[in-house]
């Protein structure tokens, strides 16, 4: 078999919760190594490692979750205390070792941890370090914790989301953590590439509050050269196109996305209504947004006479269109299972442990995984391959380094 096309890259990584583990999640599915740095066991008896392995009512046995699984499969795990002298040796033995240092954690503590380029150059120059934060390194909100729905909310995401007139409501998922994470993945890489070409490495940052604006997109665009502040739409509709929205039916909604003249034809046919684009008042993008209300009276109803399935059986390839599903809906979705969008992981806690897989495909094929790693399972293997004795490591557990 071919290697997988990430193979060679090695990446030690500070990460924790949701952003940090999913940037290099991705990596790790394409066969880049990546060892996860967690604390060690405090003296205080509170949940060590990774608050992720802690996080939901689903536990894995001590010290691992579902949570936890779904963000780090095919990882290795070490603990270390890089504040102490000795946890800083080590951590720049492992740097020696590898290709970039990741984290996500508060934007003042990387300077201060010493896991900055300034730093870490000063053990290999070519070392790339990726940082994810709230608001970045710098300026007065360096040292402010931040999480994903701070930045839906302050980007404008709650503001735009929801039916008009409704309290803004921020995204069912955490949606900027994850972005957030696939900008880090890419950052990781364009840093690599760079300093394999140079043997100079850099820093590289990643803000979440950068991220949510970054992919406001078009909508910024629109705002800032016309003023105009893209308002909510009914039932999650588009803001200039119509019919392109939710449309009720006798047992939900499907929705359905007349984004080309074209569609709207096909679907006036489909429904039974042939001749409706010849009225003046739905002939054009523009008619129809003026007499929305108008129009959907008239399709509503129509609508309403068959369930979800059926019109989705009657649209399907003639005209945009989705069932609007719950999630179990789109969990359970049989489609799903054939594309292979549920893979399967071998836990030593729960042998049919499942999740979804990479939305990438190698060659044809999903990508596969094994679990997330147990807290420091990797720490002995680790340490020995950048030349640490047992007795050396044992020493270090003592101090506690590790």
């Amino acid at each position: 078999m071919k290697p997988l096309p990430l193979a060679g890259l090695r990446i030690l990584s500070f990460e924790q919760f949701g952003a940090g583990p999913f940037a290099t999640m991705n990596l790790a599915d394409l066969g880049a190594e990546v060892i996860r740095v967690e604390s060690p066991p405090t003296a205080d008896g509170g949940p060590p490692g990774d608050i992720a392995r802690h996080t939901g009512d689903y536990r894995l046995g001590e010290n691992d979750s579902q949570y936890f699984q779904s963000f780090n499969r095919n990882k290795r795990a070490i603990t270390l205390d890089i504040r102490k002298p000795e946890g800083k040796v080590a951590l720049h033995r492992l740097v020696a070792d590898v290709d970039a240092v990741a984290n996500n954690l508060r934007g003042d503590l990387p300077a201060r941890l010493g896991i900055d380029w300034p730093a870490l150059s000063k053990v290999k120059p070519s070392i790339v370090c990726v940082h994810i934060s709230g608001y970045g390194r710098d300026g007065p909100r360096a040292s402010w914790p931040a999480y994903d729905y701070l930045a839906q909310a302050e980007a404008g995401f709650c503001a735009l989301t929801g039916e008009p007139g409704s309290t803004p409501a921020r995204a069912g998922l955490p949606v900027i953590d994850m972005l957030s994470g696939l900008t880090a993945a890419i950052s990781i890489l364009a840093g690599v590439m760079g300093a394999r070409a140079t043997g100079i490495g850099r820093d590289l940052d990643v803000s979440l509050y950068d991220v949510a604006i970054q992919n406001l997109t078009y909508v910024a665009t629109w705002y800032l050269n016309e003023g105009f502040a893209v308002p909510r739409r009914p039932r999650g509709g588009h803001p200039f196109i119509v019919p392109c929205e939710m449309m009720p039916t006798a047992d939900g909604h499907v929705f359905v996305m007349c984004i080309k003249p074209g569609f709207w034809r096909r679907y006036c046919e489909t429904i039974g209504l042939p001749d409706l684009p010849k009225d003046p008042r739905f002939r054009g993008f523009d008619e129809r947004l003026a007499n929305r209300d108008v129009l959907m009276a008239i399709l509503d109803p129509v609508m309403a006479v068959k369930n979800s399935a059926e019109w989705v059986a009657l649209l399907a390839g003639k005209v945009p269109v989705a069932p609007v599903l719950t999630l179990a809906e789109a969990l359970d979705n049989p489609y799903l299972r054939d594309r292979g969008g549920v893979l399967h992981l071998d836990h030593p806690h729960r042998r049919d442990l499942t999740t979804v897989a990479s939305a990438i495909r190698l060659d044809g094929a999903r990508l596969t995984g094994r679990p997330g790693p147990g807290y420091g399972a990797d720490t002995e293997s680790a340490l020995a391959a950048v030349g640490y004795t047992a007795d050396e490591i044992a020493h270090l557990r003592t101090l506690g380094a590790v």
